[in-house]
């Protein structure tokens, strides 16, 4: 598996091979969904009125869950708390098939059912994070998430492509349809993950004698995991004193502040505006941006640790934020699509070392609630990005905004960068 271009050393551990499986089909029915939801509102009298209502009903509640749902992953296990999420969102997403099945759109009927599938994701998201460390060894834990981040890119890859043949053939309501089925498949593995933790939870305990400076837990398939952060205690109390954490959160804000208006808002303008491209040249775009964050993903699967890691990523977001400035300026799509294809090469891999040093530093007992929080910096500004996005994008054109995503982004980083605390995050966890 060493020599293979990608890192599958951990798929030798059956918990996390259930886990990434019903993942990969979770997110492809995921993606039907996203192509069949618009396509039925819109084409059966909907309007884009009830599209935005709808979206917005499901942005609003996902949002709130993920402020409170990590502690439940605390509580009870994630992945108890995954499986109840996902059987929250098969029977909302069936719920929509038969509503597509019967005709027309109407907001009575799809404004509940997009609040609770809303819920389910943010029910779902901080324990699909904190799941990862309770399964895997210290040293397969960055290829790890590599492979889950990995598997999630490929699929916004192709089940779009999937989904779009599937909705144009048989309509909307079946890509509703196979989307739910892929829930259930998804909470058939993670009744699996659990059989495997119970059957292996009679693991003996690390000895009294043991390091005392790390936390160490017992996981399944045997394997241990050592917590190097700080002491268990409030997340308030994290919030108030861990300057780490405050780096981490200031940088997830500053990035998604920038990243979800120039996706959703800027890029699409531009395309059609000053590149005066269509459709297939936005999606190409787009396409760009996700082949190369899976080539991003997968490098940082194959990387060993590294001395310096949050040095190493803060001056890949650096770079990466010098390419994000300069998209507009490289004489159009072409040009545009190779920086894109940079920008999402730097992200992908950035991403991955940094949530793996995040899970080695966090308790293992505040391991969702610090998910959580985290999830919630980069979900929960997309609102405030795309507007921001839309008024700049409205009174000065498209182009001016990835300069001004870039330097929120760089300034962020550079202000993490004058704390030591940040700059030696990680160095402990260096494996040996």
């Amino acid at each position: 598996m060493r020599r293979l271009p990608v890192n599958l050393t951990p798929l030798r551990h059956r918990g996390f091979r259930l886990l990434v499986t019903g993942q990969l089909a979770s997110n492809l029915g995921d993606l039907f969904y996203a192509v069949a939801l618009p396509w039925y509102v819109l084409a059966n009298h909907g309007g884009a009125l009830l599209l935005g209502t709808v979206l917005a009903a499901y942005g609003i509640p996902r949002t709130a869950l993920l402020a409170v749902s990590g502690h439940a992953a605390d509580r009870w296990r994630p992945w108890n708390v995954m499986m109840v999420a996902d059987i929250v969102r098969a029977v909302g997403v069936a719920a929509l098939a038969i509503v597509a099945y019967s005709g027309r759109a109407s907001a009575y009927l799809l404004v509940p059912i997009a609040i609770l599938l809303g819920a389910g994701e943010g029910l779902f998201l901080p324990s699909s994070f904190a799941i990862v460390p309770s399964l895997l060894p210290d040293e397969d834990l960055q290829a790890g998430n590599a492979l889950t981040s990995g598997g999630t890119q490929l699929a916004t890859l192709v089940g779009p492509a999937l989904g779009g043949v599937v909705v144009a053939i048989v309509g909307p309501a079946s890509a509703f349809a196979v989307d739910a089925m892929s829930f259930i498949l998804s909470v058939l593995a993670l009744a699996g993950v659990r059989a495997v933790e119970r059957a292996t939870s009679d693991v003996p305990s690390v000895p009294a004698d043991s390091e005392p400076v790390l936390a160490e837990s017992v996981m399944s398939d045997g394997a241990r995991i050592a917590g190097a952060g700080p002491p268990a205690s409030t997340l308030l109390e994290m919030l108030r004193s861990e300057r780490v954490l405050q780096v981490i959160l200031l940088v997830t804000v500053a990035a998604n502040l920038g990243s979800g208006g120039m996706s959703d808002v800027a890029l699409p303008a531009l395309v059609h505006g000053p590149f005066h491209g269509g459709a297939a040249g936005f999606g190409s775009l787009i396409a760009a941006f996700g082949g190369g964050a899976l080539v991003g993903t997968l490098v940082a699967g194959r990387v060993s640790a590294l001395r310096r890691p949050a040095l190493v990523v803060s001056w890949v977001f650096i770079i990466q934020a010098g390419v994000m400035a300069l998209v507009p300026f490289l004489g159009g799509t072409y040009g545009a699509a190779v920086a894109l294809v940079i920008f999402g090469l730097l992200n992908g891999f950035a991403n991955v070392v940094t949530i793996t040093i995040f899970q080695r530093w966090a308790p293992p007992a505040m391991m969702g609630r610090l998910m959580g929080i985290l999830m919630l910096a980069s979900f929960g500004i997309f609102p405030v990005s795309v507007f921001v996005a839309g008024l700049i994008v409205a009174h000065a054109g498209p182009s001016i905004f990835f300069p001004l995503a870039a330097t929120a982004l760089g300034l962020a980083v550079l202000g993490g960068l004058t704390q030591r605390s940040w700059r030696d995050f990680g160095a402990a966890g260096e494996l040996v």
